[in-house]
C-alpha cells in the first residue's frame, strides 16, 4: 500500500512493506522538507558523504523502492525506515529538525531516567493511555496485560528460548490457539499496521489473550521445556485452552468475541 504523509505544507512518500511490518519514507522529500533546499537530491549526496566519515553506516544500509515522481512515473528511490529516519534527521542542520533532535533527547534522558528508576517505567505508560483517551478500566486491564506478558517472555527466557524470531514465533502459536488467526490476520483484522496489537483489543480479547499467556507460563514453569521446540508445544497448549473458553462464552452469548474494532473505535 503506498500512501503519502503531509509534513507541514509539503509532501513526503511513503509506502507500507507488509511482509517486514515497516513503514519506508523517501529520503529525498525528508531533506526537502526539513531543509528548504533548493536540490535536496544533492544536499542528499553530500550528506550520504559526511555520514560516511562520521562512521555511519546509513547511507549504506538503506533501500531502494520504486516511487512515483512529480512526472507520474515510478523511480527508484532512497528510502529510510524509522529508525534509520530518526538518525538521519539528528545530521541535518536545520531549525525545522531541531523539535525532532530535542524530542530524541527528551526520549534518552526518559530512558537513563527509567534505568535508574524501574518504577518510572511502569507510570510512563498509564499516562500515556490516558492522554491517549482510553478508559481507566480499560487501562488497569492494558498494564496488568503488560505484566503477564512479561512473566511469559521471562519464563521463555529461562527456558533458552531466543528473543526476536522465537518469540514472535511462539506468541503466533498462542494467538493463532486461543483467536483463530494469526498475529498478522489479526491484526489485518483490527486494519492495524505497525501499531501493537493488545492496544486495539476490547477487554474481553485482553482477558483471553492474559489467559493464554498466563496459562502457557504456569504450564513452561510445570514442563520445564528445554528450549524453543518443546516451548512451542506448551504455547499451544496455552493457548489452545483459552481458545477453548472463548468458543464456550461465543456458544453461551451468541456473539463473537474477536473485534475488528480498534483504538479509534474503542476509545
Amino acid at each position: 500500500m503506498n500512501t503519502i504523509k503531509l509534513f507541514e505544507t509539503s509532501q513526503v512518500r511513503s509506502q507500507w512493506d507488509a511482509e517486514k511490518e515497516a513503514w519506508f519514507f523517501s529520503i529525498v522529500d525528508v531533506v526537502a522538507v526539513l531543509t528548504d533546499s533548493p536540490n535536496p537530491r544533492t544536499y542528499w549526496s553530500v550528506l550520504k558523504n559526511r555520514l560516511k566519515k562520521e562512521g555511519s553506516e546509513l547511507a549504506t544500509n538503506c533501500s531502494q523502492l520504486k516511487m512515483k515522481s512529480a512526472d507520474g512515473k515510478n523511480y527508484l528511490t532512497d528510502v529510510a525506515d524509522t529508525e534509520q529516519l530518526l538518525r538521519l534527521i539528528q545530521s541535518i542542520p536545520s531549525p525545522k529538525a531541531e523539535p525532532f533532535k530535542q524530542w530524541l533527547a527528551r526520549v534518552g534522558y526518559e530512558r537513563i531516567e527509567e534505568t535508574e528508576d524501574p518504577e518510572l517505567a511502569i507510570d510512563r505508560p498509564r499516562a500515556t493511555y490516558l492522554k491517549k483517551g482510553y478508559s481507566k478500566d480499560w487501562n488497569n486491564q492494558r498494564l496488568t496485560s503488560i505484566e503477564v506478558r512479561k512473566d511469559l517472555t521471562d519464563e521463555w527466557e529461562n527456558r533458552g528460548v531466543k528473543q526476536g524470531q522465537e518469540f514472535a514465533i511462539l506468541t503466533d502459536e498462542i494467538t493463532k490457539a486461543w483467536s483463530g488467526l494469526s498475529t498478522r490476520q489479526y491484526r489485518q483484522h483490527k486494519d492495524l499496521k505497525k501499531e501493537n496489537l493488545r492496544d486495539h483489543m476490547t477487554n474481553m480479547e485482553l482477558v483471553l489473550n492474559m489467559l493464554a499467556e498466563a496459562t502457557t507460563t504456569e504450564i513452561s514453569r510445570e514442563k520445564l521445556p528445554a528450549g524453543f521446540d518443546e516451548s512451542l508445544e506448551i504455547a499451544q497448549q496455552g493457548g489452545t485452552i483459552a481458545g477453548n473458553t472463548r468458543k464456550a462464552i461465543e456458544a453461551k452469548s451468541g456473539k463473537p468475541i474477536i473485534s475488528s474494532r480498534n483504538a479509534k473505535r474503542l476509545k
